[in-house]
């Protein structure tokens, strides 16, 4: 198992962590999503490391941007 946390940009309610979760799982390999609009972050847990532009891409459909890992600061 893998477990990566991501910060996102623009996450303000409970929909929007909604969307998010909907859209991380929806790649390969990815057995659970936990979002902290709070904190403005995403943990998966994940079958093996996803990647970087597919995590990126997800979180853009859901209408929201990827600011990097857990230990970059939020754009």
């Amino acid at each position: 198992m893998n477990t990566a946390t991501y910060r996102i940009n623009g996450m303000t309610c409970g929909h929007c962590a909604g969307a998010v979760t909907e859209e991380l799982k929806t790649l390969a390999g990815v057995q659970d999503v936990s979002v902290n609009v709070d904190a403005g972050e995403a943990t998966v847990t994940s079958d093996a490391p996803l990647d970087q532009a597919a995590v990126e891409a997800a979180i853009d459909e859901a209408g929201y941007t990827l600011a990097g890992p857990r230990d970059l600061p939020l754009i």
